[in-house]
């Protein structure tokens, strides 16, 4: 079976994801073929691959905007795809597991994926995460160009707006870009409680309460990184980051 396939959208600029490519990486046809189709609908150029050595070698020869990335792959795993696709440049990644199993998702974020999803889900969803991880891509270039004053500093915690970075006892700790969105969300009010579906709304763009999963496994990630202490769970609420009393 080919593995890779060029699609030539039609699409115009006025379409919200003209000009924007998106490699599937994907073994299932039938999952690829509705991925893809749902995709160049919204305006996207995509491209696909079926194993681990042809998605890694379609996006160092294509570069694509975003990977959607299914873990189970023939060659090797959507693991070591992310790993090796991040190691050439920084690209959002959406994750695609078919087991609701926390360890795949957790171990997913914690080699560079931005996002997943858990199968079967709509292709309604998988595309809202889309614009919203390239939304996201683009917030954080803005900001870059456009830096806000000063370093926010909660403790031995450092958070630096305008180069995107993140330090623990002057020790630069490496963020995922959703993971840097989240951690500033909860540090714009330090102490305060904020709901899952806060966060959700205002780090995902994404107001459908079914992703509050998304929410929790990204903070164990975040926790893992700045230290457990660091975010504390009201349970049946959701999230404050701690700071040192005054």
């Amino acid at each position: 079976m080919e593995q890779t396939h060029t699609s030539h959208s039609g699409a115009t600029a006025a379409t919200p994801g003209a000009q924007r490519r998106v490699l599937v990486v994907e073994d299932d046809p039938t999952i690829v073929d509705a991925i893809a189709a749902r995709l160049r609908a919204e305006g996207f150029v995509v491209q696909t691959a079926g194993d681990g050595p042809s998605a890694v070698d379609t996006a160092q020869a294509w570069q694509p905007d975003l990977l959607i990335l299914d873990i189970m792959l023939p060659g090797f795993d959507g693991l070591e795809v992310c790993r090796r696709v991040q190691a050439q440049r920084p690209v959002p990644v959406l994750m695609l597991t078919a087991r609701d199993d926390e360890t795949d998702m957790l171990v997913g974020l914690g080699v560079g994926a931005d996002d997943y999803m858990s199968k079967p889900f709509s292709m309604r969803e998988l595309a809202a995460r889309v614009h919203v991880l390239l939304r996201r891509v683009e917030r954080a270039a803005l900001a870059a160009t456009t830096p806000r004053s000063g370093i926010l500093r909660l403790g031995e915690l450092e958070i630096d707006h305008a180069q995107r970075r993140v330090r623990v006892r002057s020790e630069d700790v490496h963020l995922t870009p959703t993971e840097f969105d989240l951690l500033v969300c909860l540090a714009n009010t330090p102490r305060a409680v904020l709901s899952r579906e806060q966060l959700l709304a205002e780090v995902w763009d994404w107001a459908d309460a079914s992703g509050t999963r998304t929410v929790d496994s990204h903070i164990k990630a975040l926790r893992r990184k700045i230290g457990a202490e660091r975010i504390r769970t009201v349970h049946g609420v959701g999230y404050a980051l701690e700071t040192p009393a005054p």
